[in-house]
């Protein structure tokens, strides 16, 4: 690979590598991010270039290996363009049977994406409602490119926002841009990144400047950066190219979490790519500008998440945070000023620049422009990665593009904003998804997950499971973060105990304001929102669990029984499931249960056929 040491040169690569393109061309698109990589991605992978090469078609179809597209549900899938088709769940023997479909220009309907509330067979992945329901202009650039070859992103208008830049010559002119855009920070505060680059590059220091790329992504069922430094890392190599160039800021670097061995893969390829053709490290393109990035991994500490704990971590410190001022934009990594901004900021940065910050500004609502990756989880038909406008309602996303609940029970609420997020219910699905009406409900944004539950989901258990979380994660800096959320986690196991009482639920109440306003930082600040938002929309659940020692969902063990309706066939299936042999009858005959020795591991109702087994 030869270093480029101009503008000129970088444009005529750019023109030779479009060029070469035929747009025409049948190409098999395997999406193998690691959840396509889990399911299979690797193996079809395999196949189809197996066939193309036994069948001397190499110089007449193409494959692209690209990061995930988002649709985790139909994992591993294809796409083949420029056709559009979409084949979902896939094996080895079906993707022999599309290399010849894709040979013959034929579709192989049996194969084809099923609608689920139509039963109709979808041909054109833009057809299928999880996708047509979505505003993609991130996630739609990892099915473009090869995240491996910096020449795939080159030839696909990468680093394009970055020339144009350069050509402008005026960092003033970029920083414009980007608050004229409204962008504003997708890890969660969902602070002006305009306005943050307008204050870094005011600061005056002769030792350099830092900008941060925070990719420590801890929220349970997040993996929306994940999947973007997996599938286009070159596009948050150029965001910081930008930043940098607005900013006078020397120093990148990206803190990304060691669970993430594909993520990290991708990026040390992709440096060592931009170093080598002369997009990273000094003189830029001839141009005079310098700037550099260095990858540092975590060791996968939530807390790490905020950016004073981050540094400090980058530091090569404890991961904790720090009083401020002084701010980070003043006093940040070594010394230095230094601005964070999460994955997503980064990967916004040149389509803004690229396509001009009104046209970005266009998609969403005044004050929350632009579009949001949300992982959408939990009890849902559609799982994976969307994108959407910002202010976009939560119903849309949830029965729209997530098609509804997979089952008989109906949803019930939805949990935004990870550990340190609320949970809204069903009744104000109409909410609008953006930064302030979520913080009025009694959520957050966060970095974007979205947990759906239904009625089988008990509120009492959620609240308890991620005070759980938060009390492991909290870095104990803090005493009223350190023992406060031991002390929620306390309660709540009591609530769902049945050793729950009123003094205790106000008790709870209290100690969760107390939390929220006395911590530190944005763990402890936020730490309450899982109690208050369930004791704001869900109390009764909690009383029903103090006053008749009953969880209505049948989640909590202490105060469930299970017991054999005369829907028994006596298939003698749940008793081969039991471990502690709690089940006994004869062949044909209706089972019972010893309720004292069941432990109430729910394994008999998951395989009963008949709905035999009632859980009161």
């Amino acid at each position: 690979m030869e270093k480029l040491r101009s503008v000129e040169e970088f444009e005529e690569l750019q023109d030779r590598l479009v060029s070469d393109q035929d747009p025409s061309a049948p190409t098999i698109v395997i999406p193998a991010g690691t959840c396509g990589q889990a399911s299979g991605a690797n193996d079809l992978i395999r196949v189809a270039k197996r066939e193309l090469l036994d069948r001397g078609l190499t110089d007449k179809i193409r494959v692209r290996i690209t990061g995930c597209h988002g649709f985790c549900e139909a994992e591993p899938s294809v796409l083949v363009e420029p056709s559009g088709i979409f084949y979902p769940k896939l094996d080895v023997a079906k993707m022999v049977r599309i290399v010849e479909a894709v040979r013959d220009n034929q579709v192989l309907e049996d194969l084809l994406y099923v609608d689920a509330a139509t039963g109709k067979r979808v041909e054109k992945q833009c057809d299928i409602p999880f996708f047509k329901s979505q505003v993609r202009t991130i996630l739609a650039r990892n099915e473009k490119v090869d995240p491996i070859r910096i020449y795939s992103f080159i030839g696909n208008g990468g680093y394009s926002a970055l020339i144009k830049v350069l050509a402008k010559d005026t960092p003033r002119w970029v920083i414009e841009e980007i608050k004229s855009s409204g962008l504003r920070g997708r890890g969660g505060a969902g602070f002006p990144t305009g306005a943050k680059w307008e204050l870094l590059g005011n600061q005056q220091n002769g030792q350099g400047k830092f900008l941060v790329c925070n990719a420590d992504e801890g929220d349970p069922g997040a993996y929306m950066d994940r999947s973007v430094l997996e599938g286009n890392p070159h596009s948050i190599i150029e965001g910081m190219l930008i930043g940098g160039y607005a900013t006078a800021a020397n120093e990148g670097v990206i803190y990304v979490r060691n669970e993430y061995p594909l993520a990290i893969k991708h990026l040390v390829i992709a440096l060592r790519q931009s170093r080598e053709l002369g997009l990273l490290g000094k003189d830029i393109l001839g141009t005079g500008f310098s700037f550099d990035i260095k990858l540092v991994r975590g060791a996968g500490a939530f807390v790490c998440g905020e950016e004073t704990a981050l540094m400090q971590s980058i530091e090569g410190k404890m991961g904790e945070p720090r009083q401020r001022p002084p701010f980070p934009i003043e006093k940040g990594i070594d010394g230095k000023p230094t601005a964070i901004n999460n994955v997503e900021t980064w990967a916004n940065v040149p389509v803004i620049i690229a396509d001009g910050a009104a046209q970005f500004a266009r998609i969403g609502t005044n004050g929350n422009t632009g579009t949001k990756i949300f992982s959408l989880v939990g009890k849902i038909r559609n799982t994976g990665l969307v994108e959407v406008p910002m202010g976009i309602t939560i119903e849309k996303v949830v029965t729209d593009v997530g098609g509804g609940a997979p089952g008989k029970a109906k949803i019930k609420a939805v949990q935004t904003g990870g550990p340190s997020g609320g949970c809204i219910p069903v009744e104000r699905f109409d909410l609008p998804i953006d930064y302030d009406s979520l913080t009025e409900a009694g959520s957050i944004m966060g970095s974007g997950g979205m947990i759906v539950m239904d009625e089988t989901t008990c509120m009492v258990d959620v609240a308890k499971y991620f005070m759980n979380f938060l009390k492991d994660e909290s870095c104990g800096k803090c005493f009223t973060c350190r023992k406060g959320i031991q002390r929620m986690h306390e309660i709540l196991e009591d609530v769902s105990d049945g050793k729950g009482t009123y003094d205790r639920l106000d008790l709870l109440e209290e100690l969760a304001s107390v939390v929220k306003d006395t911590t530190m930082c944005g763990l402890g600040q936020t730490a309450s929102n899982p109690v208050l938002s369930t004791l704001r929309y869900f109390r009764d659940e909690y009383i029903e669990h103090i006053e008749k020692h009953h969880c209505p969902a049948g989640v909590c063990k202490a105060l469930i029984t299970y017991s054999i309706n005369d829907n028994c066939t006596g298939c003698t299936l749940c008793a081969k499931t039991c471990s502690e042999g709690a089940i006994s009858g004869t062949k044909k005959q209706r089972h019972v249960i010893d309720a004292d020795q069941c432990i109430r591991c729910g394994a008999c109702v998951t395989v009963c056929k008949f709905d035999a087994i009632e859980v009161t």
